[in-house]
């Protein structure tokens, strides 16, 4: 059984979400609503493309009126006026899913088949908020192996000890996804001592910072992607590696190696490719790739699903 089909099989026989999706006239978005509507309730801000029974349109001007007052109340600290609040619940259905996900209308949301990372993931930082670092990870599923790569999508540059939560968090959602134990490798140009710098030292800096926060986690760093997922050169490089070439979280030291990394391997392998998940906030929401395919929004969707139990 694949990861996508344990996520069916948890979310299947738990109690039934409601996903709010914010792209209902992108075809991807329109084929995998298709796809999960035996597992979940689907809510549609704004136009679906095409007719499809069972799901719900929401249409942000019917809810104007009170949500500009609350968005206002919400954000008026930071400058944002009433008129401006009215603009941008009506011109950016990010901002009014995250307004129904606080106002208890749906369980999640869904969002970036056709908008960036940051247009997802600004409003949710801003009012669903998170009480801890905030990061995002993929769910990568090659050769029906499932690994978590983090953080691909959010942190630029996070130092030692924000690394080091990424890396737990991570490790979590891993166990959380899978019911698999996670074996967590923070990822460096240099296997435990072998080279130097800057970023080595960060790395090293992380994996004290988590092994301190939990023990009981099995991670190992700073690690070389190929010792932390080959046993062979595991063997020649590190041969007493608790990893032992079989790490299936992987954590890279910044968002260019975390987005290049898993593009690369997307690219070459023909990997499926669930995210970008985020984690850390007070209620699910989730951000796609502009790449992804129809199944891959739908394992989206069911995840989302999943995070919301």
């Amino acid at each position: 059984m694949n990861f996508i089909d344990k996520v069916k099989e948890i979310v299947k026989s738990n109690e039934r979400k409601s996903i709010i999706l914010t792209e209902g006239e992108d075809e991807r978005v329109i084929n995998a609503i298709e796809k999960v509507l035996d597992y979940c309730d689907i809510i549609v801000v704004g136009k679906l493309g095409k007719e499809i029974n069972g799901v719900k349109t929401i249409d942000p001007s019917n809810y104007i009126d009170s949500f500009s007052k609350k968005l206002y109340e919400l954000r008026k600290d930071k400058g944002l006026t009433l008129d401006e609040s009215k603009n941008l619940l009506l011109n950016n259905n990010m901002y009014f899913a995250c307004m129904l996900l606080l106002n208890g209308i749906g369980d999640g949301i869904v969002s970036g088949a056709c908008h960036t990372s940051m247009d997802t993931i600004k409003p949710a930082l801003e009012l669903i908020k998170s009480e801890k670092i905030a990061s995002s990870f993929f769910i990568m599923d090659i050769n029906n192996k499932t690994y978590l790569f983090s953080d691909p999508a959010l942190n630029v540059n996070p130092n030692s000890e924000e690394l080091a939560w990424i890396g737990i968090e991570s490790s979590y959602s891993y166990k959380k996804f899978t019911k698999e134990e996670p074996r967590t490798a923070f990822l460096s140009y240099s296997s435990l001592g072998s080279g130097k710098g800057d970023s080595v030292e960060k790395v090293k800096n992380a994996v004290s910072f988590a092994k301190n926060i939990d023990s009981s986690l099995l991670i190992e760093g700073e690690i070389q992607v190929d010792a932390a997922i080959n046993k062979t050169v595991s063997s020649i490089k590190i041969p007493n590696s608790s990893l032992n070439g079989e790490a299936n979280v992987l954590i890279f030291p910044d968002l260019n190696s975390g987005n290049i990394g898993y593009k690369l391997v997307k690219e070459f392998t023909g990997a499926t490719c669930y995210g970008p998940i985020l984690q850390g906030l007070n209620k699910p929401v989730n951000d796609l790739s502009r790449g992804s395919n129809s199944d891959e929004i739908a394992g989206v969707i069911l995840i989302t699903c999943l995070e919301a139990l």
